[in-house]
Order: structure tokens, then sequence, then C-alpha cells
């Protein structure tokens, strides 16, 4: 079965961009990609998190029963991904956990850069609870709602490639772009500011592709 990616938040543009991200990343492996519908239509905090929760998890026992390879988290919140590790069969992965991953094998330190200050304690709370706080130099809001990224992608670059050059001259590491939404923005801010962005979904997509090695195809593997 494919690997399916799981938008918690109900904005079925964001599942579809996070879709083809992930599998022109990883075109050797089979992508689907499901939306929550009984989501929030964007994930801004913990409120909007705890409400995304159980259909999240109605899904994620749903792809897991279906015998999915691996099940990707669209939401760099990295939302449910606890609950979901515990009761799922197979892998289940963040795109934040991914990113900080991802960013960890390439340098020493990092920054962060997401859509708004009321995203930021979730963020440094799973920072430290992944064991990355002393590798993340800053961590910091760019001011975009999650939507305008997917909907008036052109009208906010100019503001989130101002907060990425505010974290390189914190640090010259690279830069993890702190949104799902984000995706769909990275091809160009990356010519834009010439800079090492790691966006979570690209991410997520090499590290599902690489844990297939270890895993046979149809072979579900539990995950602690």
């Amino acid at each position: 079965m494919p690997v399916i990616l799981i938008n918690p938040n109900s904005t079925a543009a964001m599942t579809q961009s996070a879709l083809a991200a992930a599998r022109g990343a990883a075109p050797g492996t089979e992508f689907d990609a499901w939306t929550s519908h009984a989501g929030p239509p964007a994930i801004q905090g913990d409120a909007d998190g705890r409400a995304a929760v159980p259909p999240l998890l109605d899904l994620v026992a749903r792809a897991d029963a279906q015998g999915a390879d691996a099940i990707v988290i669209l939401c760099f919140d990295d939302t449910g991904l606890a609950e979901a590790r515990q009761s799922a069969r197979c892998p289940v992965l963040g795109i934040g956990q991914a990113a900080y991953t991802m960013a960890s094998l390439m340098a020493d330190r990092f920054s962060v850069v997401t859509t708004l200050d009321v995203s930021l304690p979730v963020l440094q709370a799973n920072i430290d609870a992944q064991g990355y706080a002393e590798r993340v130099s800053s961590l910091r809001a760019c001011g975009v709602p999650v939507l305008d990224l997917e909907h008036h992608p052109d009208a906010v670059l100019d503001r989130v490639a101002t907060a990425i050059r505010a974290a390189v001259a914190v640090d010259p590491g690279p830069v993890i772009l702190g949104c799902s939404g984000m995706v769909n923005v990275a091809p160009a801010l990356r010519i834009l500011t010439g800079l090492t962005l790691i966006d979570g979904v690209t991410a997520a997509a090499r590290l599902v592709e690489a844990q297939a090695i270890f895993a046979p195809r149809g072979v579900a593997a539990s995950m602690p």
C-alpha cells in the first residue's frame, strides 16, 4: 500500500501541494494523501492542534488498518504524532520531526522560521522534547497566516524571506521552513534567498524512502 500523507487540517489544497512535493522528492515511493475534513481549516497554535487530534487519529487508524507502508502527518507542529505512533503498527513520521532530523544531519546548528507567534510555544516544546534545544539557533515567526501561503503565495514571499535572512544573520546554518504550507513557496524562496532551506514535507518523503530499505514493502514495521 502507498505511504499515506495525512493533512490534519481541512484545507484540501494544502494536501495536494504536499502530495505533489512528496512525489517529486521521492519518485520511487508511492504516495497517497488524505485530508482531515473534520479538522480546523489551519492549525495555528495549541487550540487548533488539540481540535485536530481526534479526527486525525481516526484517519491514522484507517490507514494503518488498510496496511499503509508508513504514515506522514502533514503538520509542522507534529500534531498527534505521539498518539499516532503509539497506535499504529507502521512507521509514523511528523514533518516537524523529519525536518529537525534532516537539519541535524546537515549541520550542527540550524534555525526555524514559522508562520505566526501563536505557533512558537508549540514548536519550542517539540524542539525541547525531541532533543534539539541546543541545536536551534533561532526560532521566529514571519507573521504570515498559514492559508496565505497556499492562497496568496506571491504576496507573502518577501515577508517569509525577510524572516529567513534575519535567522541567518544570527547563525549561517540551514533554515527549516516551519509550516507544511511553506512547501508551496519553498522553491521560490530558495531562488530568492540563495540559502539552504529545509521543508518538512520533502524531508519526510526522503526519510520514508530511506526507511523502506530496512523494512520490505508490504511488511509493517512497528515503531516504539
